[in-house]
């Protein structure tokens, strides 16, 4: 099945939000690899955790603790972080600062085991890393993040790398109903075959509009009722 072309899928979002200004004002804004590689890991870190934290939980609890969560878990030092302590371990799951759900508390370490890991790998910062992948293997990233971070599959890795700024899509329930109206999966959004399908889809209308993916993941969940 021959992909509808990007302008009509613009088009229709337009029509549904009041024109195009309409829509050009709810895309996200991405930052470049530059600015993206120049962020400190402890803030990657950071990120990473407070989407872990907010997964099936609320976001407004998540938001007031997170002064005291940053103070309790060192400022997301990766280093100190995975140097955490059974002791330190115990004492964050008794601190009133942070969420305690020690299956999150521990995701913290081993994220943070993750990043330090990769910069040693490549020999550059984790952000570096994560900030020069290329969009042509979105899919692998997600892999990457999913396999060796912690808790990190899912939506929760896709909102991490689009609140970092990073070029992304994110499966919302909106755009995985736009993807499948567009005929480029016929089910579930994370298995090999869907995901390997949206990844040329959303090659294609790239190249076809050159927006970023994250564009284009939003005005796929804009177009559709």
């Amino acid at each position: 099945m021959a992909l509808r072309a990007f302008e009509e899928i613009w088009d229709r979002a337009a029509a549904r939000k009041g024109g195009d200004a309409a829509v050009e004002g709810q895309l996200p804004t991405m930052k470049t690899p530059a600015e993206l590689a120049a962020i400190p890991d402890d803030r990657w870190l950071s990120q990473m955790a407070r989407c872990v934290f907010q997964a099936g939980f609320s976001w407004q609890v998540v938001d007031k603790k997170w002064p005291g969560t940053e103070e309790a878990f060192w400022n997301f030092s990766p280093s100190r972080c995975r140097a955490m302590s059974d002791e330190a371990f115990d004492a964050l799951l008794k601190d009133a600062r942070i969420i305690r759900n020690g299956a999150k508390v521990r995701s913290v370490q081993n994220n943070a085991a993750f990043l330090l890991d990769l910069a040693a790998e490549h020999g550059t910062s984790a952000g570096a890393v994560f900030a020069n992948w290329p969009m042509s293997d979105y899919v692998g990233l997600l892999d990457l993040i999913k396999t060796r971070g912690d808790r990190l599959g899912g939506n929760a890795g896709m909102m991490f790398l689009r609140f970092m700024g990073k070029d992304s899509w994110v499966t919302s329930m909106d755009m995985v109903k736009a993807l499948a109206v567009e005929g480029v999966i016929d089910g579930a959004p994370d298995t090999k075959k869907a995901r390997k399908a949206t990844q040329a889809a959303f090659d294609q209308w790239a190249q076809e509009s050159g927006r970023p993916f994250a564009h284009i993941s939003r005005v796929l969940a804009m177009s559709v009722d």
